[in-house]
This record gives structure tokens, sequence and C-alpha cells, in this order.
């Protein structure tokens, strides 16, 4: 049996592997690896298999070149390896060993672990924080605004809040009833706000998986910077989200309808026009976990929580990125269909100011579709 294909046969019983073999296996390794560059690939080929385009790829490579540095056990893989072997991982999930024995990665899984662990924290420093931004500038939240409204006629719109499990090796015993969701499984519970072009402009991705989704938004410091806007005098501009949150002044969520509710028929078609308009942030999760399937629902993060956490504001960064760059979502994907379930949170009367701006929209939005 030749070097290359022990390195590729997964049926290989280890006892029957020598020494001999093993650096036979190491020698291939790192002439396959050398010798490849990921980049002479064809641009369909290499979308499909990084996720990215040449040119995304090569705008994340100068990001990461003078800051990966050395990493132990891997001093010999160059950056352009590094960064491949890194997006592999994201776009294919599963076991590190499957990624490492790519045809242009070629690293052994100890190596690539730390590769990933060094390309993960670069990541989270450099490139995530200026990625997912929050629009703050009138001109921003203007035109996301326009773009909500051509497209569902819902006004004032700068984003769109819902939930998401992503799921996870089991916690250690102390904390493992934390992560365990009512679907059955340990997941965090991911957050994301995105606008009408699917970006994402805020995610919170560190709340185990039995969190509801009023209390991630409650605590969050998106929640503490949209009250302190509305005090500060900001009457237009707002977030949706489903029953699930806590209707707010600055959050507004679809009303609880039933045949005797006054001006039912109205709350009705607002209930429609308002999820017609959510629905883009369902179609961004189905999107992200689709093209990083590290976070697919079929498959399974085999990290503690906190590592588990920065994978997935990676993917939200790329995500954003692939946007960007105009990377064609190619039809090959699959379908997402949504995975979380809606739970009511608080009665919408206990915030009247609220209930008020609610009826304004309504009402606003009546008189436009008349």
């Amino acid at each position: 049996m030749s070097s290359f294909e022990l390195w590729f046969d997964s049926d290989v019983e280890s006892d029957d592997i020598t020494e001999e073999d093993l650096s036979s296996v190491r020698i291939e390794r790192r002439r396959l690896r050398d010798a490849s560059n990921p980049l002479d690939l064809p641009s369909d080929t290499f979308v499909n298999y990084f996720r990215v385009s040449k040119d995304l790829f090569n705008h994340l490579l100068n990001i990461l070149d003078t800051k990966l540095g050395p990493t132990v056990g891997s001093a010999s893989v160059l950056p352009i390896i590094k960064l491949a072997a890194a997006l592999r991982f994201f776009a294919e999930g599963g076991y590190q060993k499957g990624a490492g024995n790519d045809l242009f990665v070629g690293v052994a899984q100890p190596t690539l672990s730390k590769i990933l662990t060094k390309v993960i924290d670069v990541f989270e420093e450099h490139v995530c924080a200026t990625v997912i931004t929050f629009p703050t500038n009138e001109a921003e939240k203007n035109s996301i605004k326009m773009g909500f409204f051509e497209k569902t006629g819902f006004p004032g719109v700068i984003g769109c809040v819902d939930g998401t499990h992503v799921k996870i090796f089991k916690p250690r015993s102390d904390v493992q009833h934390l992560y365990y969701n009512r679907k059955g499984y340990h997941s965090l519970n991911v957050m994301v706000v995105c606008d009408h072009n699917m970006i994402i402009r805020y995610v919170d991705a560190n709340h185990p998986g039995s969190s509801h989704d009023s209390f991630i938004w409650n605590t969050s410091s998106l929640n503490d910077m949209l009250e302190t806007n509305f005090m500060n005098g900001e009457r237009n501009s707002w977030i949706l989200g489903d029953a699930g949150y806590a209707l707010k002044p600055f959050l507004i969520t679809p009303y609880r309808t039933s045949g005797s509710s006054q001006n039912n028929e109205l709350k009705l078609r607002f209930n429609q026009i308002h999820s017609k308009t959510r629905w883009i942030v369902e179609r961004s999760f189905g999107v992200l976990k689709n093209v990083f399937r590290c976070i697919l629902g079929a498959r399974q993060l085999h990290y503690k929580p906190e590592k588990a956490t920065k994978i997935i504001n990676v993917c939200c960064a790329l995500h954003n990125l692939r946007i960007r760059f105009n990377v064609p979502l190619h039809e090959t994907i699959p379908q997402f269909e949504a995975d979380f379930q809606e739970e009511e949170a608080a009665d919408d009367n206990a915030n009247v100011t609220a209930a008020n701006i609610r009826d304004e929209i309504m009402y606003a939005i009546f008189q436009n579709n008349r």
C-alpha cells in the first residue's frame, strides 16, 4: 500500500500501521501540501470548495498573513495553507481529521487543531469586530429602512432579530443542564440581527441552549444601546422580532389576535406584513448554516462552548464578507428549514408606550396600502 493510499484510507486499522508507514505518510503529506496551491483551482470549484471567492480569499490572506505567526507544530505550514485548512473546516464541519486529510491542506489532525485555534483567534480580533457592525449613522439607517420598505412596505425597520440553535458537544457535567434545550440536545442559542440584504448586523452566541430569546435580548448590549437612543429622542427606528420577544418602543413584535379583538382585521394584516418582513432573518440562518456546515444542525461542534462561540462569530463574519464580495449562492446548497419554535414573551400591555407606537405603525401601513 502506498503512503498516498494510507493517508486517505479511513478503513486502515491502526495496528497495521508501522512507524515506517507513519513516516512515509508525513513525508507524502508535506510533499503534496508544499506542491499544492489552492488558488490553482477553477473559480467555481474554488468557491464550492472553500465557500469564498479567490478575491475574498486573498483579502483574508492579506489580513492573516502577518498576524498568524508561527504556530506550535505547524511552523512549516504556509499562511495560505493555514487559511485553506480553516475554511475547509468551516465549510464541511465534522472532524478535524477529515479537513486535515484534504488534498489542498495536508496536515495532521493535531496540527490542524492548532492552526484552527490560531486562525479563529486572529479572525475574532481583526475581522469580526470590523465586519459585523450595527448601523449607527443616519445615512446607513435610512438606507436600510428604505430597503425594507421597498420590499414589504414596513416603515422604519433597521433590522430583524431571531434566535437559532447551534448544536454542540455535551459540555462538562456541572453545566450540561444549561445547554440542554427544549428540543432535546445540547446547543448554543444564537441571537442574530440582520438587515434587508441578509447582512448580519449583530450576533450574540454566548448563551446556552436553555436560555429564552427574550432573556438574551434583554441582557444584550444592543438592547441597552437602543434603549439609550430611545431615551435620547430617537422615535423612528425599530427592530422586528417574533412573539418570543417582549414588545418595546424599539422592538416591535406581532399582535396577539382573537376573534373579539378590536381592529382584528388590521392586526392580522399587520402581522402578515410583519412576518413577511422578518422572514429575512430566517433566510440569513439558512444561508449561514448551509454554507458553513460546521454549524449546521446535522453536524455538531466538538468544542467547549467558549470556542464554539468563536467559531459561530467567525462564520457570521465570513457570511457578511461573502455578501460584500458578491460570492454567489449556488443552487447545490440545500434549502434551510427553520429550527426555532416561537414562544410568547411577556404581555403586550406591559409597555403602553410600545403598544401605542405599534398601533401608529399599523395605521400608517394600512393607510399606505389602501
